[in-house]
C-alpha cells in the first residue's frame, strides 16, 4: 500500500535581501517559479500532498499563481503563520510584524499534517536526488520514541554563490547521526578556500572542506514533532518574555532539544544535488541558466506542468 507523505513548504518569509516575494519570481524557461520545481520533484519522488505555509495576506497571489499550476497534479493545503497563534494566556506585542520563526511555522501546520513530512524553504532549489532520498526515508519512518527524524545534508561546495555569503548550518555528524550544527555565514574567499563565520561571535571563523555537510533546512519529521513544539512553546515564551519583539522559535533549536532529551534522533542523509537560489538579485541570471540547462538535458520538461 502506498504510504502518504507530505511536503511542507515554508513560504512566509519576504526575502528582504532580494527585495520582495522571491518565492514568486519567474526563473524557469516558461516563467516557472522555484517552488514549481520543488513540487514537481516532490511528485516524482512519491509525495502525496503539498502544504504551503504562507502569510494570510499572500493567499490570493499564491492561489492564483502557484496553486493554479500545481493543484491539478497533487492535493494542496494552505496554512497561515499568524503571530496570534499562541498558547492561551500569551500574546505578542501589537507592533511585532516579523513571523515567530520556523518552529512556530511548523506548529501552524498541525491540523493539516497527519503523516510523515519533509519541510523545505520556498526559495531554494533542492534537486531531484534530495527529494527522492528524503521521500524514501519518510516511507520507512517508524512513529515510536525515540522518533527517527532526519536531515538531508548537502556538500557545502554545492550550496554557495559567487555573489556573497550565504547562511548555512555546518553539520557535526557522528555515525550518520546529527550531533551539532554551527549556524554560519559561508563564502569562498579570494584564495578559493571556503570559510564559515559562525553567527555566534564567540566561535572563531574556520575553514570548511569542499565535501563537508551543511544543512539547507530540508528536515524530516513524524507528526510527533507537533506535540513536542506545542509542549515547549510556553517555556520558550517565558524565557523570552523581555524579547517578544524580536525572539524567534527556530526548528534547529527544537530539533537539538529533542535529541538531547532522547525524544528523537536525527539521521543525516547525504545528497549529491546542487542547490540553486536567489540570495541576491545578481543570482537570478545564474539560476535561470541552470534551469534552462537542466531542461535542455531532459531532466525537466520545457513546459513543466503540461
Amino acid at each position: 500500500m502506498k504510504k502518504d507523505i507530505t511536503l511542507v513548504i515554508l513560504a512566509a518569509g519576504m526575502g528582504s535581501r532580494f527585495g520582495g516575494l522571491k518565492q514568486i519570481t519567474p526563473l524557469g524557461p516558461n516563467d516557472e517559479f522555484i517552488i514549481d520545481y520543488s513540487v514537481y520533484d516532490a511528485i516524482q519522488a512519491g509525495f502525496t500532498k503539498i502544504v504551503f505555509l504562507i502569510k494570510e495576506e499572500n493567499y490570493d497571489i499564491f492561489k492564483e499563481t502557484i496553486g493554479a499550476r500545481v493543484e491539478p497534479h497533487i492535493p494542496v493545503e494552505y496554512c497561515f503563520q499568524k503571530n496570534d497563534n499562541l498558547p492561551t494566556g500569551y500574546e505578542m506585542p501589537a507592533d511585532r510584524v516579523k513571523p515567530l520563526g520556523t518552529a512556530h511555522a511548523i506548529l501552524c501546520c498541525k491540523n493539516k499534517v497527519h503523516e510523515p513530512f519533509m519541510i523545505i524553504n520556498a526559495d531554494d532549489f533542492y534537486g531531484r536526488d534530495a527529494f527522492v532520498k528524503g521521500a524514501n526515508y519518510l516511507k520507512e519512518m517508524i512513529d515510536e520514541k525515540p522518533y527517527p527524524y532526519g536531515l538531508v545534508g548537502y556538500l557545502v561546495k554545492n550550496t554557495i554563490t559567487e555573489n556573497g555569503s550565504v547562511k548555512r548550518g555546518v553539520c557535526e555528524i557522528e555515525q550518520d547521526n546529527l550531533k551539532g550544527i554551527i549556524e554560519s555565514s559561508v563564502e569562498r574567499n579570494s584564495t578559493g578556500k571556503i570559510i564559515a563565520t559562525p553567527l555566534d561571535e564567540t566561535i572563531p571563523a574556520f575553514e570548511v572542506q569542499e565535501d563537508d555537510t551543511v544543512s539547507m533546512n530540508m528536515l524530516l519529521f513524524t507528526p510527533s514533532i507537533f506535540t513536542y513544539i506545542e509542549d515547549h512553546f510556553k517555556e520558550f515564551l517565558d524565557k523570552n518574555q523581555d524579547n517578544l519583539e524580536k525572539c524567534e522559535y527556530l526548528i534547529p533549536d527544537v530539533l537539538f532539544q529533542t535529541i538531547e532529551e532522547n525524544y528523537a534522533t536525527c539521521k543525516v542523509i547525504s545528497t549529491t544535488s546542487t542547490w540553486y537560489g536567489v540570495t541576491y538579485k545578481e543570482d537570478a541570471d545564474g539560476v535561470k541558466k541552470a534551469l534552462k540547462d537542466m531542461v535542455e538535458k531532459g531532466e525537466y520538461p520545457n513546459h513543466l506542468w503540461n
